[in-house]
């Protein structure tokens, strides 16, 4: 007898059903206890790492110590990489086993269901005409409901990038007054608008800054200011004001300190949206909520939150606009730091992996604040900061994450080129020298790249790469004869800018996370501990001076005015010289 084939798929849709379920379930206990493993289990704080650290500080001159905290940090970032993607790929099964599951059961279920047995009806052309004009009233309905939402919608819902509905301004907020001209370039290039300068390669124009300061004695500060709420962001000036910015979960700040005496000339708070179920997300302990350094286009200050928001001040202290963007799905969250050309905000955000096509590059209108342009980017969580320069006759905009770095045009965001090079944690930012864009691949390489390709350049345009002495944190540095790197363990390595070959390699004997800055022929390299070591570029090391400030400093060095400008954990220095120990004396304790 042959069997029922309504049966026979029933079956089988019921044994798939089955066997989809269990998958289902198999790969959501797995994610469940990757998030907790991954949550209660921070491998930075590890017993032994930690234990090693400690030894280190005991012996910092210990080498096989180094080496072995060196060997457990690259451990850790390849077991973080390889979970990120585990994660990833576990979610897609996940909705593959479900969505198998759903479409079998309902299969099964369909096929098990007893089929009516038609009868004649004999009233069936009135029923016809009654449900066709029920149908032509619902679809009337319908049409009028689905318009009147999409007109609610359109009007009265504001978009992911929306600036606030027209007449009104956050609290504390002035009319906006119709923006002034952009400075000339030649003005840009004099200040120090943005993280490591105005093209973000670290090389201060100008007179050369000053070579020794004390902090026991005060020589060489001009002022010492606290500042009111923390931060990693590096300071930046313009016209004679220092802008850094502080926030906390509960609140963020811009603070506006004059350059001349330290004196705290404003201090900008920027409110936190309200409303149910809004909530500042939590956010790791070496990021916090106010990572990215600001970035000033003479006309106003933009600053980036940890909490997602993009704010821009005017320069006299007042909340100009903002917008949410975001929180990245990153473990650090929002850490690149923003970059002006031609009064546009540019943000890169960068979360997830490579194949999700997550990655944003935005770019926003300064006095607006209105989205000019929106690009999509093929890949994963970096928190390098992007740089824009003048390279091959055009205005480019150059990102790194992995796999690739990539450049876009300034005007439009159209992509110029990309190479595939890229690995790991992505912390470091590019730099442009020497007619090459030069790029850290952390615990893998630095890169030097020719940027006047278009298209897929990994095989045609990487003019160097060496794997020593790559940094892991801050960015490199040149002259434009030689490139200058520091690790976190301060080892500072010099390499030839046209090849790549190693010049010379000196141990600091110190942590640094800050990146290293030229002024003039002056290499300033600050460590954690306070320490700035100034050294003679050239092809061989002559260290030139080592300044204390006594207090911890992560974030990079500003320059404008022959002055530099420091941020530590609690204060902001100015180091000038001919700043007497007297002068230093009555420098500004803050608010």
């Amino acid at each position: 007898m042959t069997a029922n084939p309504f049966t026979v798929l029933r079956r089988f849709a019921a044994a798939l059903a089955g066997i989809a379920a269990t998958f289902s379930i198999v790969v959501a206990g797995l994610l469940l206890w990757l998030h907790f493993s991954a949550t209660t289990n921070d491998p930075w704080k590890s017993p032994q790492l930690l234990e090693l650290k400690e030894q280190l500080q005991a012996a910092p001159k210990d080498e096989v110590v180094k080496a072995r905290i060196r060997e457990l940090d690259f451990q850790f970032r390849q077991r973080y990489v390889q979970r990120l993607r585990l994660g990833a790929t576990g979610g897609w099964l996940l909705v593959a086993g479900a969505v198998v599951f759903v479409v079998a059961f309902r299969t099964a279920a369909a096929a098990g269901k007893r089929l009516p047995q038609p009868k004649p009806d004999p009233q069936a052309s009135a029923h016809a005409a009654r449900r066709a004009a029920q149908s032509r009233r619902a679809v009337a309905v319908a049409g009028v409901v689905c318009g009147s939402t999409l007109l609610v919608v359109g009007w009265g819902v504001p978009s992911h990038f929306a600036t606030l509905p027209v007449g009104s301004a956050p609290p504390g907020a002035a009319a906006a007054p119709p923006m002034d001209p952009l400075p000339p370039p030649a003005e840009f290039a004099r200040q120090w608008p943005r993280f490591r300068g105005p093209d973000g390669g670290g090389v201060a124009a100008g007179p050369e800054a000053p070579l020794n300061w004390d902090a026991a004695t005060g020589a060489g500060i001009a002022w010492k200011a606290a500042v009111p709420a923390p931060g990693f962001n590096s300071p930046i000036v313009w016209g004679g004001k220092v802008f850094v910015s502080g926030a906390t979960r509960e609140s963020r700040e811009v603070f506006c300190f004059d350059a001349a005496d330290g004196r705290l000339v404003w201090r900008c708070p920027i409110p936190l949206p309200k409303g149910p179920g809004l909530r500042s997300p939590e956010l790791s302990e070496d990021t916090g909520y106010a990572a990215p350094t600001l970035a000033t286009d003479g006309r106003q200050v933009y600053a980036l939150f940890g909490h997602g928001d993009l704010t821009a001040v005017t320069l006299a202290g007042r909340v100009a606009w903002t917008k949410f963007i975001g929180v990245p799905k990153n473990p650090y969250g929002l850490a690149a730091s923003l970059a002006v050309w031609q009064g546009r905000v540019i943000v890169q955000f960068d979360q997830g992996e490579s194949e999700t096509s997550t990655s944003r590059l935005w770019a926003f209108d300064g006095g607006s604040g209105r989205l000019l342009w929106e690009k999509a980017r093929p890949v994963g969580s970096s928190w390098a900061s992007p740089i824009v320069v003048e390279a091959a006759g055009r205005a480019q905009i150059i990102t790194i994450g992995v796999p690739f770095a990539i450049a876009y045009a300034a005007a439009d965001g159209a992509e110029l080129w990309r190479a595939k090079v890229m690995e790991g944690e992505v912390t470091p930012s590019p730099i442009y020298a020497g007619g090459l864009v030069v790029i850290v691949n952390p615990g893998h390489s630095l890169i030097a790249l020719r940027p006047d390709g278009s298209g897929d350049v990994t095989g045609t345009h990487v003019a160097w790469q060496t794997v020593e002495g790559v940094p892991d944190i801050s960015s490199p540095v040149s002259d434009g004869n030689s490139v200058y790197v520091v690790n976190g363990g301060g080892e500072l390595h010099c390499f030839e800018l046209k090849t790549g070959a190693k010049l010379w390699t000196k141990d600091l004997d110190a942590e640094a996370h800050a990146s290293p800055i030229l002024i003039g022929r002056r290499l300033y390299v600050t460590c954690t501990n306070g320490m700035t070591v100034v050294a003679e570029t050239g092809g061989a090391y002559r260290e030139l001076a080592r300044n204390r400030l006594g207090e911890k400093i992560y974030a990079s060095p500003a320059v404008a005015d022959g002055r530099i400008y420091l941020r530590g954990v609690q204060h902001l220095f100015c180091l000038a010289d001919g700043a007497k120990p007297a002068l230093a004396a009555k420098a500004n304790p803050g608010p």
